[in-house]
């Protein structure tokens, strides 16, 4: 281990000037990558259809292509998980990542050629360490072991060939052997299906390692570090790992997490946000100090930017990197290695710079709430709830909001469900203190705000920890890669939530 970390971090260095070029020269770069995607892919029966053979531009090729979301390409994804190939992609697809949120009761399978899980989830994962050991030359990473808190890891089969699981499995049934010594926990405990167990494994499993970093979202991550502190009898994490460096996190906003994190951990480290989905590697933050994530441009997936207000239409119209503008809400449209061809991501993101492009995800295509025109998305009520927190003294664990519709007697609302790890001392308070956050992050909000004329004061509710847990696994999507919708524009989950309140008690871990 001692002899194979300061390779490693030799190699991880190396790659540094590989990077340079689409950081220098963005838009030529992606305009090479569509142009070896759509190459690639001109003899596949979807290249056919569309005649990629006789695109040779940008311009012809979002003429040609519609854009597509997961049910138009679905008929194509079924027919591959049959058995039969050169359909989308030309390389066989022998692996599918199983992905499903809590917007919807069904599975997406996302195809994983070879080509995407070289040349951009595992590329992508080198490239996070490499602007890593830049900015932290001296870093000691390498010298312990990564716990990786991921998803459920079952690996299921199709056929004699074609398997699926979520992204996690994937990448660690076709990650290299060597990966095994510096990665945290054994298979056979990150394999585990049950979270309850399996967090309970992780803790007991991981506790006397040497660890120096944790990858995983933060609810799960939460979880875990305080199970760990009550096995160990600790105050703080960097009483059990004192090399402990850096936490990577992604799939859902850091700032509401982050003064538990502060706490908990004990010590300064480092965090890193990444952006990286069952569809591709999308970018991460290359310097821990840096506002927003940068774009991964050479890693097989050509990226297009819906304004959200062309969601909807039916030819939505999309731009490219030079005519982004800072601060504008876009829908990701990608192309990529897999086969998946101008696909709608479903997430909207925010452009923090263009020179490197750097971006920050702000929400979901329709995790919003807009029932009054008030524009409130993820990232605004984020950064309310963590302005509220910091007035209060109060911490949030978790939360969803939605509408509440005009009555007879009353005008609309907001009505939030919040699972405090530690509750305000005065709930009106903290009520005022989000509201007047979000009006000031938010200007439709706040005139929808003024003199209560379309919407009154939100509406606070309580929740008893862990029943967030309970409805998740009741839905049977317990486990890192779901989460709580923060926002619904309908009152679908909200109400849901409410009537598991009103009819049972929920358990704890």
């Amino acid at each position: 281990m001692k002899l194979l970390s300061p390779a490693l971090s030799r190699l991880a260095r190396m790659r540094l000037w590989q990077m340079e070029r689409w950081v220098q020269d963005p838009i030529a770069v992606q305009r090479e990558v569509l142009q070896d995607l759509v190459t690639a892919a001109q003899y596949t029966e979807f290249g056919r259809k569309y005649g990629f053979s006789k695109i040779f531009s940008i311009k012809e090729f979002k003429k040609a292509v519609p854009i597509h979301e997961y049910d138009d390409l679905k008929p194509y994804i079924q027919r591959i998980m049959n058995g039969e190939q050169n359909i989308l992609w030309n390389t066989p697809i022998n692996w599918f990542a199983k992905s499903s949120g809590t917007t919807s009761d069904k599975s997406k399978f996302i195809p994983v050629s070879e080509e995407s899980l070289e040349d951009c989830h595992y590329k992508g994962a080198k490239d996070v360490l490499t602007m890593y050991y830049m900015f932290n030359p001296e870093s000691d990473l390498l010298t312990g072991k990564g716990l990786v808190i991921g998803g459920s890891h079952t690996i299921n089969q199709l056929n004699e060939e074609a398997h699926y699981g979520d992204l996690s499995a994937l990448l660690l049934q076709n990650s290299p052997f060597w990966s095994t010594w510096i990665r945290t926990p054994e298979l056979n405990i990150a394999l585990l299906d049950e979270w309850e167990e399996k967090i309970e494994k992780l803790a007991q499993s991981t506790i006397n390692e040497n660890v120096t970093s944790i990858s995983g979202v933060p609810t799960w991550t939460l979880v875990l570090v305080r199970r760990i502190l009550e096995i160990a009898g600790k105050n703080c994490l960097s009483e059990v790992w004192p090399s402990l460096e850096l936490y990577i996190h992604g799939g859902v906003s850091f700032v509401p997490y982050r003064e538990q994190f502060h706490k908990l951990l004990g010590k300064k480290i480092n965090y890193l946000d990444m952006y990286n989905a069952s569809e591709g590697f999308f970018a991460a933050q290359a310097n821990p100090n840096d506002d927003g994530m940068l774009l991964f441009l050479d890693h097989g997936i050509f990226m297009e930017f819906m304004p959200v207000e062309e969601y909807g239409k039916p030819a939505p119209e999309t731009i490219g990197l030079k005519d982004v503008e800072v601060g504008k809400n876009y829908a990701l449209v990608i192309n990529t290695n897999g086969g998946l061809w101008r696909y709608l991501l479903g997430d909207t993101v925010q452009f923090v710079t263009k020179n490197p492009y750097r971006i920050k995800v702000s929400g979901r295509l329709k995790h919003y709430i807009n029932t009054f025109g008030e524009e409130v998305i993820v990232d605004n009520t984020d950064k309310a709830v963590a302005l509220a927190c910091e007035k209060t003294g109060a911490v949030v664990n978790d939360y969803t909001a939605a509408p509440v519709y005009f009555s007879e007697n009353n005008n609309g609302a907001h009505e939030w469900l919040i699972e405090f790890e530690k509750e305000p001392e005065n709930l009106n308070r903290f009520t005022y203190e989000l509201d007047t956050a979000l009006k000031n992050i938010n200007s439709d909000y706040e005139a929808k705000r003024h003199k209560d004329i379309a919407l009154r004061m939100p509406l606070v509710k309580s929740l008893p920890k862990n029943l967030f847990t309970e409805w998740l696994r009741s839905k049977g999507k317990l486990g890192g890669q779901h989460k709580v919708p923060r926002l619904c524009n309908e009152r679908k989950y909200i109400d849901e939530i409410l009537s598991m309140l009103s009819k049972t008690k929920p358990s704890f871990l």
